[in-house]
């Protein structure tokens, strides 16, 4: 009998369920299309939820952490308002983000960027093709572990520290997955080679310097991967000049976070940026973008980052399960997502086309019944 799996979904604030609610539209034509066994269960969280809790100290019910921590997969919208904030000036949905994050041990952030065809990148010479490449950011260390503080004197705050936190563990475990990830590529666009960078600032960090001769330890492991070094400030021109030449990208938390920025940009836009947060035994997938609260309600936001993320989820289920139903279920969704981009269907407004968050979504869907049509 085949398994049915339960994903734990949480829409998030601002455009965020509108861009899940295409999400899901994706997801349940794939169950229907493949007779895939799953459901999805829906949990509030997030800024809007903590306002109408009336400003309580939680972001999300007691149960929901672990209710997800019990699903097969988590589904994750984007969380936080800009104007809503703690009363020490934090942002609301950090709990959440980094509860997760750091209470499932979802220690490898990925995040591919690649240029489809019916996307204008900034970059006028590249074309489908030329940009394609993975970023795999250590996820729960570096800069953003946590150790952090004020300092006050006087009632005025005169300084703040904030402790980078690189581990062997963290950094062994970062580095081999980014090594297997490569294996399941077909290398960089312009060689064919698998090839792992890796990015740090070891000329003057202590931790980039264990980071790095970690890289190095584990390399010899990978012989047919090329191993390959950058450091931060150099590898930002050099994706924007040469970004044919990468494969995978293997770094810190920090470093991660705005590398993975920079190719956002040059796929497109964050509204075409999907990402995983993978830990050994949980997945959560989200669309790289925010809330964009100025957009929420009026039917613009761009769809395509969340539906790929479902793809992703497929995909990670697949391999972790080796279901072949899941593998389908996932290239449906890809391929539909192309089919609809050269067509024309998903170019919303931050991709200078006359699309709706619907639109897109009805396209995508439309797609995958055409192609499942075609395959049967």
């Amino acid at each position: 009998m085949p398994r049915r799996f339960e994903i734990a979904v949480l829409p998030g604030d601002g455009v965020g369920p509108e861009v899940i609610r295409e999400a899901l539209r994706a997801l349940e034509a794939a169950r229907e299309l493949t007779d895939l066994k799953l459901e999805t269960t829906t949990y509030s969280a997030g800024a809007k939820y903590w306002l109408g809790k009336g400003r309580r100290r939680h972001e999300w019910d007691e149960e929901t952490f672990e209710r997800c921590s019990k699903a097969d997969a988590i589904l994750l919208g984007p969380i936080g308002l800009p104007e809503v904030v703690r009363e020490d000036g934090g942002p609301v949905g950090g709990d959440i983000v980094f509860g997760l994050r750091m209470g499932l041990d979802l220690y490898a952030n990925v995040r591919p960027v690649k240029l489809m065809n019916g996307v204008k990148s900034p970059l006028a010479m590249k074309r489908s093709g030329d940009i394609d490449f993975a970023v795999i950011r250590e996820n729960t260390e570096g800069l953003y572990s946590g150790i952090q503080g004020i300092l006050s004197r006087g009632g005025e705050d005169e300084a703040g520290v904030d402790v980078r936190l690189v581990t062997r563990k963290g950094a062994e475990r970062i580095i081999n997955y980014a090594f297997r990830f490569s294996m399941r590529r077909k290398g960089a666009p312009a060689d064919s080679k698998r090839r792992v960078t890796c990015v740090d600032k070891s000329n003057v960090l202590a931790g980039c310097r264990l980071f790095r001769s970690i890289f190095n330890d584990l390399a010899v492991r990978f012989p047919r991967i090329e191993k390959d070094y950058a450091f931060v400030d150099a590898i930002c021109q050099w994706l924007v000049r040469r970004p044919e030449k990468y494969d995978v990208i293997v770094t810190t938390n920090l470093f991660g976070d705005i590398l993975s920025e920079i190719g956002a940009a040059l796929q497109g836009g964050l509204g075409l940026a999907p990402s995983a947060n993978i830990g050994e035994k949980h997945g959560m997938f989200e669309p790289v973008h925010g809330s964009a609260p100025q957009y929420a309600g009026k039917n613009v936001a761009n769809p395509t980052a969340a539906i790929l993320s479902v793809k992703m989820m497929l995909e990670w289920l697949g391999e972790e399960w080796n279901d072949k139903q899941l593998d389908r279920a996932a290239s449906l969704i890809e391929k539909a997502v192309v089919q609809s981009l050269e067509k024309g269907e998903l170019l919303t407004h931050d991709l200078g086309g006359k699309a709706s968050t619907g639109q897109a979504g009805q396209a995508v869907v439309r797609n995958m019944r055409l192609l499942a049509q075609k395959e049967d």
